[in-house]
Parts: structure tokens; sequence; C-alpha cells
């Protein structure tokens, strides 16, 4: 027993005067520069009609017709976008007062059709089954910057396209991709 408390005591003093090293060993490899994010360009297409079909304090469904196309959403997605930039909910029929009132985010959810939209608040069984089921989603604000914005397209579960980088910041407005 005696023998194993110094064999402990000589690994600590050995720790102690070495010190931890933390960092890494430097790679011989040259580090490759990260890929570069493509966002697709907006879409040419009309964003459908939509009802805001439910709202509470961080979220605000919005419903559009079922058959709507991937693009449609998209170009519903980019119209939060440019109401957000432009103060004008209210030209959408959404209570910019909402938005504003936000704290610290808004999260818009919008689904084909109806059948679904009450998945996320809903008491009970969720309506469609387990999954998530809206077409995309706007998010505005965050813990950090109550400015940040974030569209996505949801094509599947496991499936999303990112609209713009939320990140990307640019004398107070957001910088788009373009094709």
């Amino acid at each position: 027993m005696l023998s194993r408390r110094l064999t402990v005591s000589a690994i600590g003093v050995v720790f102690a005067a070495t010190g931890c090293k933390s960092a890494p060993a430097p790679s011989a490899e040259p580090v490759q520069p990260a890929a570069t994010i493509q966002y697709p360009a907006r879409s040419g297409v009309a964003a459908p009609a939509f009802t805001v079909f439910h709202h509470d304090a961080s979220s605000i469904t919005l419903v559009t017709k079922e058959d709507a196309t991937d693009e449609e959403i998209e170009s519903l997605i980019w119209e939060l976008h440019d109401a957000e930039r432009a103060h004008s909910f209210d030209k959408l029929k959404i209570d910019q007062k909402w938005v504003d009132a936000r704290d610290p985010m808004m999260w818009f959810h919008i689904y084909r059709g109806s059948k679904c939209a009450s998945e996320k608040y809903a008491s009970g069984a969720p309506p469609c089954g387990g999954s998530y089921h809206a077409a995309g989603e706007y998010t505005v604000g965050g813990f950090t910057n109550r400015d940040r914005d974030d569209g996505v397209l949801l094509q599947s579960e496991d499936r999303q396209t990112r609209l713009w980088n939320p990140d990307a910041q640019g004398d107070g407005k957001k910088q788009e991709a373009t094709r």
C-alpha cells in the first residue's frame, strides 16, 4: 500500500514539475482553408399568400396553400427577411409589435396547409406524427445579437437549405448571397 502511495505521489510530482500541456502538438501538414458555403440565389418566384395560423410571445405560425413549391416558400422567407430589415411586418398583415416585443427571438414556422400547423404548441399527440413538418423557418433575434436573422428551407427531416449567412453583417444590413 505504501509503494502505491509513493508511486501516485511520484506521478503527481512529475506532472506538477513538467506542467500540463492542453494545446495539441503542431501538425506538420498544412491547414486547409474551410470550404466556402454557397447560399442559393434569391428566387424570382412570387411568395404565396399566407395566413397567421397562431402566434405567441416567441413564435408565429404561418400557413400557405398546400401545394406551395419550395421556391415559393423560399420567397416567403425572403419576404419576412425584407420586412424585418424595413420594419414593415404590418404590410404583410403581421403585427410589427409582436416582432418588436421578441425576447430575445421570434420564430416564424411556415407550413403548407393547416393540417400539421398546430404541432409546435397543441397539447396531446402531434397532428401529423412525431417529426417536424414545417416547410420553412425564419428566425429573427438572438441571445447575443438582437439583429441576427436566419432563413431556412426545410425539404425533409434530414435536408434543409440555409438561404443566407445569418451571422454576416455589413453596415447594419445582411450581405445576401447572389448567383
